[in-house]
């Protein structure tokens, strides 16, 4: 099933809820956009997180998950990806988000070691969203933490108004 990881970990290292302005199907296709678009991309460590080691570039590679494996979201999956949102709510969109640092000098960039989260989003009633990360292997350069508050800061610039609030705990 496209976008359920049979295999994703019963205990994670995040758990985050938030409450969206939008709908559950709206707010699916606002973040497979946001993936694809940032896929691949060279983004300073500033944009992403507290940088832990300075001078250095980000790079993600998302994938969503596709019977058994994960499959990178370039323009192609992000279409068949949003036509199926368009279609149906799915419950959960299951990812996995390679993460690459390259430190940056004067004449050449350095490769250092990479980050491999796993992340689901589930999309329940009421309009709540819940993000859950774990951290399966790497230095943790870009901690769960500073994952989720990149994709938020993503989904909210990318909307008129703020579309994701931290659910009020009670």
């Amino acid at each position: 099933m496209l976008g359920f990881y049979e295999n994703f970990p019963a205990n994670v290292h995040r758990r985050d809820v938030f409450t969206s302005s939008l709908s559950g199907r709206a707010l699916q296709q606002k973040l497979i956009q946001i993936f694809q678009k940032v896929n691949g991309k060279n983004l300073s460590f500033l944009e992403v997180g507290s940088p832990s080691v300075p001078n250095c570039t980000v790079i993600f590679e998302w994938g969503i998950a596709d019977v058994g494996g994960f499959t990178y979201i370039d323009e192609v999956e992000a279409k068949k990806m949003l036509d199926i949102s368009a279609q149906e709510r799915l419950k959960v969109l299951d990812l996995f988000c390679g993460i690459r640092y390259y430190k940056n000098a004067a004449t050449k960039k350095t490769p250092l070691r990479f980050d491999y989260y796993m992340m689901r989003v589930g999309f329940g009633e009421n309009h709540r969203v819940e993000f859950q990360v774990f951290h399966e292997r790497g230095p943790r350069y870009i901690s769960p933490d500073e994952l989720v508050n990149f994709l938020v800061v993503k989904v909210n610039a990318a909307s008129a108004r703020k579309t994701l609030k931290p659910e009020e705990s009670s």
